[in-house]
Parts: structure tokens; sequence; C-alpha cells
């Protein structure tokens, strides 16, 4: 039993979250291929029709993109910011998509944080946490199958013979 208030936009709200987006910045972005953030940033590059800007400010490039140093630097205001930060960067992360003049901001899988959902939902922002980007896009958009999944639905039950 969680002992959190937030509440997380549904499945519904998720997708319309991703439909009515166009630019994704992928905060913590990695050149690392074992690294989360370069397998979505990789998936979202080939598989989606997002804008993807990569955030680092230790990197140049990855994935032949180029990367910036921080959301402010981005060339166009981002609708959803996905984070790969650890838990006590998360408030700087909020403050800087609420400047770039993001719409969401997005934690991914094992990233929560109850004060800044409530400071983001606060100031307009639609918050999405504890969930990867990369697979809701493919839930919703029949790209499952890239994960060995083709179905549709995710089960750990082994199917009858």
């Amino acid at each position: 039993m969680s002992t959190t208030a937030w509440l997380n936009p549904t499945a519904t709200e998720r997708q319309g979250i991703l439909r009515r987006s166009r630019r994704v910045a992928i905060v913590g972005a990695s050149g690392n291929p074992s690294r989360a953030s370069y397998f979505v940033a990789s998936y979202l590059l080939s598989s989606s029709d997002f804008e993807v800007y990569l955030v680092n400010p230790r990197a140049s490039e990855i994935l032949g993109q180029p990367v910036y140093a921080s959301l402010a630097d981005l060339p166009h205001p981002p609708d959803i910011v996905d984070v790969f930060r650890r838990h006590d960067d998360l408030p700087g992360v909020l403050d800087e998509a609420l400047g770039a003049g993001a719409r969401t901001l997005w934690l991914q899988l094992g990233s929560w944080h109850d004060d800044v959902a409530r400071r983001g939902h606060e100031a307009g922002l639609e918050v999405v946490m504890d969930r990867c980007l990369k697979i809701e896009h493919a839930r919703f958009h029949g790209g499952l199958h890239l994960a060995g999944f083709n179905t549709g639905v995710i089960d750990s039950r082994r199917a009858r013979a």
C-alpha cells in the first residue's frame, strides 16, 4: 500500500500526453549503451516522430545527435521532459523544465518525488512518475514487439499448451 497522495495520470491520460507532444527532452542522456537513457533515446529517435533533444552538460554528441548542456539551451521548448537523474536532482530539473516552458515532467521507472509532483502540478505541468516513456510509447503505438512482445498485453503467466 502506497503512503503517497499523488496519483499518476491514467493510461488514457498518458496516451493523450504522448499524442499531444512533438518534442521530448531527455535529461540525463548517456552515450553508454548499457544505460536506460541511451536505450530510450535510441528507441525514440528510430521509432517515433518526436523531435528528441538530449541534455547532458558532460557530453557534446550522443547517437549522432547534438547534446545540450541544459534545458535552457534547447532551440525549442520541449513538450515532455523525460528525466534520468537522481532523486535529489529532481527539484532542480523541475525548475529547469518550468523555465524551459515544458508541459510535462516525466520521471522514469523507479523515480518518484511527491514534492516535485505537487510543485509541478501547481505550476501547470502534467507530471508522470515511475513510468518508462519508451514502454508507454511502444504500448500505445504497437511497438512492444521490439522488446519481444507482440500482443499488447504484458503478462508473466505461461501460455497453456
